[in-house]
């Protein structure tokens, strides 16, 4: 029945900042625009196939969310924390332990990275790694690096 996430939605303080930082640096597409009800919604990827609708409220009305981005293996690998730096975004990775590089979680498994919008949104890039969970291991999160290490000694 249920095929995937088809959107979801944040409340904002600042509806233009929002906007700037979803559509300028994440590179998210702009679809709708309602002033009336201050909203914004944008494709998440290819069009009409997922959306992220922002709300403007009052900052005291706003709790913070979290929800991840699939992204390519590679580009996290090899490109997020340098993307995340240049754009001055903080990150951190899911153990908080001041490695600044993504993690993998050895129960699904796949490799992610967080960082924050102009509100404090908790956001990820994600992406699911090849292979399946190392099974004693699932509950681990673990460096890149580890991960490759323990994938050699289960195969």
């Amino acid at each position: 029945m249920i095929k995937g996430l088809y959107e979801t939605h944040l409340y904002v303080e600042k509806l233009e900042r929002s906007i700037e930082f979803y559509t300028s640096i994440l590179g998210l597409k702009q679809c709708r625009f309602d002033a009336e009800r201050r909203a914004a919604f944008f494709w998440i990827g290819k069009e009409k196939q997922a959306m992220l609708g922002l709300w403007e409220k009052p900052k005291a009305e706003i709790d913070l969310r979290h929800f991840a981005f699939q992204c390519d293996k590679d580009w996290i690998i090899n490109e997020s924390i340098s993307f995340l730096k240049k754009h001055q975004l903080k990150y951190w990775n899911f153990l908080q332990n001041n490695n600044d590089q993504p993690m993998v979680f050895c129960w699904m498994p796949a490799i992610s990275i967080y960082f924050s919008d102009p509100d404090g949104h908790y956001l990820e890039f994600i992406a699911v790694l090849p292979g399946e969970s190392l099974g004693d291991q699932e509950k681990r999160v673990v460096t890149y690096d580890e991960w490759l290490e323990m994938r050699k000694t289960t195969i």
